[in-house]
């Protein structure tokens, strides 16, 4: 897999800049990683990694800086570029094409001519290989947010990368799979792939990278081996001060039922769904109450239930605030206090390319947002504000 020589560095980036409108993203940055190495990137949100990253990959181009791949100078203008130089990229937000299959959309991104049915064959190999099963004729519509990142990752590797690049890959995953990506990506750095990897949690960053550079206000302010470092140096580097220590008080267990679920059994909603099977659930006033499980074992099924955007469920299976609403929608249940984020931030949480404003408004059909049918734009605005 790797084509350098000891000594060669896989990348170098020196004075990258690049400005976006009001803002600038990237002021000066430079960056090495070696052949084979676990490089973190380290900042607190908005101080320009993702932008770096995707200056890499070719979907940015930056105002200014040089880029050295295997210590040649290359311009890298798309991410076909990137992909022919050998460096791959999961995105943090996915990039799919949900009618489409497993194997389908992985096709989309490598050359022309691959037989499908050898793909899926493959696809499946790297899945086992790696502990991450994927069905190859699986519609992506049909997927949780975990296993779409599974589907990023075994795209990215199928192209067998000299460098591959991760942004925040374990945000979705559940502490089993985070180990066996690590386990993955070990075995990867092992055969000379280089990974660049960008990170919150210092859990992580201690434990799986050989070094790491910090980036604080869209510039790069050290770069040192995280395996010297305390949790508290870490978070000092990224933010500024020590992380503050949670504390947890008493559990309120004596509130009254707010939602409840007695017996929710539901067949599948589709060939590739998870059917519910006899759920009784009590969620008290003042409770926090936890759902554990490995993605893909009816956690998105329960909540489509639960927030009535699946109405198949009998009508007293799911009451809300002492009413039965098993049958009824998003908006009653809505009116009576029930509101949802859901785990697909983009396109379901949110849609990107409106205002806040706009998009409180999607989710918000009752007075003051909309009075006799007219919304009340000026409203929303305000209140968009004070969310702000």
């Amino acid at each position: 897999m790797s084509s350098t020589t000891p000594g060669e560095l896989r990348l170098k980036l020196t004075g990258i800049r690049k400005v976006c409108p009001s803002v600038v993203a990237n002021d000066n940055v430079s960056l090495e990683v070696a052949p084979g190495e676990i490089h973190a990137v380290l900042d607190e949100n908005g101080a320009g990694k993702s932008t770096l990253m995707k200056i890499i990959f070719g979907a940015v181009k930056p105002d200014a800086g040089e880029m050295l791949w295997n210590d040649r100078q290359v311009e890298i203008a798309t991410p076909q570029d990137a992909r022919k130089l050998g460096i791959s990229m999961v995105f943090q937000h996915f990039s799919f094409f949900d009618t489409l299959t497993f194997t389908e959309n992985i096709a989309l991104g490598l050359p022309p001519g691959v037989p499908m049915d050898k793909l899926a064959s493959q696809i499946r190999e790297t899945g086992d290989k790696y502990g991450l099963p994927l069905e190859p004729d699986r519609h992506v519509h049909t997927l949780s947010v975990g296993e779409h990142q599974r589907v990023e990752i075994v795209r990215s590797w199928l192209t067998n990368p000299q460098l591959l690049i991760l942004d925040e890959p374990t945000s979705v995953l559940t502490p089993q799979a985070v180990q066996k990506l690590f386990m993955t990506l070990r075995q990867l750095a092992a055969e000379g792939c280089s990974i660049l990897y960008i990170s919150h949690k210092l859990d992580e960053i201690r434990v799986l990278f050989h070094s790491a550079t910090v980036m604080r206000g869209c510039k790069v302010t050290g770069a040192f081996d995280p395996r010297q470092e305390t949790a508290t140096s870490l978070s000092r580097m990224m933010i500024g001060e020590a992380p503050k220590q949670n504390e947890h008080g008493p559990a309120n267990n004596g509130g009254e039922v707010r939602l409840k679920t007695v017996g929710l059994s539901l067949p599948r909603g589709h060939a590739f769904a998870t059917p519910l099977e006899g759920i009784n659930l009590d969620v008290r006033a003042g409770e926090i109450v936890g759902i554990a499980g490995v993605s893909g074992n009816g956690q998105q099924e329960l909540l489509a239930t639960l927030s009535g955007e699946d109405k198949r469920a009998a009508e007293q299976a799911v009451v809300l605030q002492g009413k039965p609403v098993g049958k009824l929608g998003p908006d009653v249940r809505r009116n009576l206090g029930l509101n949802l984020v859901p785990e697909e931030r983009l396109g379901r949480g949110a849609v990107p390319v409106m205002d806040l404003f706009d998009n409180m408004e999607l989710s918000n059909h009752r007075p003051p947002f909309v009075n006799n049918g007219m919304v009340n734009r000026g409203f929303a605005a305000t209140a968009a504000a004070k969310v702000i």
